[in-house]
């Protein structure tokens, strides 16, 4: 049973977890509330990671507030810099070591994951494959913005969302940037070939460099910069490299807690995981087989969960959530059909802009990805849209 004197607890310091603090809040001032991060804890919009260096924006200049005006403003005690070893689902309590060694346990009534997730990573090789960038969080961007002192060319690995972006971005900011996808095209789970074609086209007016349908085989010292070896035997020389490759959420710790994992921490539609007192929500969570690291699923998650951790009855539900695409190169607005739907799209070019809609085998709009000017009927196409996870 849970003891309503001890704490909630969430682990991790991101989207996820100060928006869970926010919602609870409005519903519950008084309960305390631990928080455990390995970070500092400090509150930032991670969307900006991908789009603050042309606007050559410090990482101290992403933070919008502090972890100790976070702690003051929601009624907290946080631990920074402070790795969770361990969960005891029988005793309710969690093991914890903060980076100066010094280890205790905490307890909690209730026990939430908010871990996010990593940067996926593949094997490479060559004596410099260790020197490939990631940008997760606000101390990678700090890393990666001193990095680039200096510097003139990266290559980016992964046309994915996240790459496109940072393809975008640094392009804008006067760096050479080259781009390599194993995929024929950018954006390959969430744009039909005609769209991706017209970013592709708008990345190259601004010099992005594309090397698709080949990866990374190694990365070595070569003088100064870095030598790159496709897998089709093409060489690129670099500054830096960066791996945008995707994400992959966060299970270890819930898996050694025997909490159901799958891709992400298994959760249902209250967000609890199969232990009693610990949910799970956000980049690390799996609801009903959705894994959806995006800002609006977020929101959604908090509320619900913030309600059910107030003793109340709630239960998650997603509507079609549109994902704003930041490259301004050219604007895109994409709600992908789910995964594994029969259809076909449809596009129609628009005057400075296209508009992908994907049909199913009944004629029933499902999806979209729109750009330049056709971002103007996102609303429009949104409510013709199904949930993505309907009301109970």
């Amino acid at each position: 049973m849970s003891n309503p004197a001890q704490p909630i607890c969430i682990i991790g310091s991101g989207l996820a977890a100060y928006t869970l603090i926010r919602e609870y809040r409005k519903i519950n001032a008084e309960h305390p509330i631990t928080l455990v991060t390995q970070e500092a804890g400090d509150f930032y919009s991670k969307p900006m990671l991908s789009t603050a260096i042309a606007g050559q924006k410090s990482a101290e200049q992403l933070v919008t507030s502090p972890a100790t005006k976070m702690a003051e403003q929601f009624n907290l005690v946080i631990h920074t810099h402070t790795t969770v070893k361990q969960i005891d689902p029988a005793h309710q309590k969690i093991s914890v070591m903060s980076n100066n060694g010094q280890s205790f346990d905490i307890e909690y009534s209730q026990l939430v994951l908010a871990l996010g997730a990593d940067q996926i990573r593949i094997p490479m090789n060559g004596n410099a494959s260790h020197e490939v960038q990631t940008v997760n969080d606000l101390q990678d961007y700090a890393r990666f913005r001193k990095q680039l002192d200096g510097k003139k060319k990266v290559v980016i690995l992964g046309a994915g969302l996240i790459g496109c972006e940072f393809a975008n971005d640094l392009a804008s900011g006067g760096y050479h940037v080259e781009l390599i996808d194993l995929a024929d095209q950018a954006l390959s789970r969430l744009l039909p070939k005609p769209i991706a074609q017209a970013l592709e086209q708008r990345l190259s007016s601004l010099g992005v460099l594309w090397h698709l349908g080949v990866s990374i085989q190694s990365v070595s010292h070569d003088g100064d910069q870095l030598q790159v070896i496709l897998t089709n035997g093409e060489v690129i020389q670099a500054d830096l490299v960066l791996s945008a490759l995707g994400l992959a959420p966060r299970i270890q710790l819930a898996k050694e807690a025997s909490i159901t994992t799958n891709r992400g921490i298994v959760v249902n539609r209250q967000l609890k995981t199969n232990l009693q007192n610990i949910y799970s929500l956000g980049d690390c969570a799996e609801v009903e087989g959705h894994v959806l690291p995006y800002v609006m699923p977020i929101m959604q998650a908090a509320r619900t969960l913030a309600t059910v951790l107030a003793g109340q009855e709630a239960s998650l539900a997603y509507p079609a959530m549109p994902v704003m695409i930041k490259t301004p190169a050219l604007p895109l607005i994409v709600s992908p059909p789910p995964i594994g739907s029969t259809g076909s799209w449809s596009i129609n070019e628009l005057e400075d802009g296209i508009e992908g809609l994907f049909h199913n085998d009944r004629s029933e709009l499902i999806g979209f990805a729109l750009a330049g000017s056709a971002t103007s009927q996102r609303a429009n196409l949104t409510k013709l849209l199904p949930p993505i996870l309907g009301s109970t």
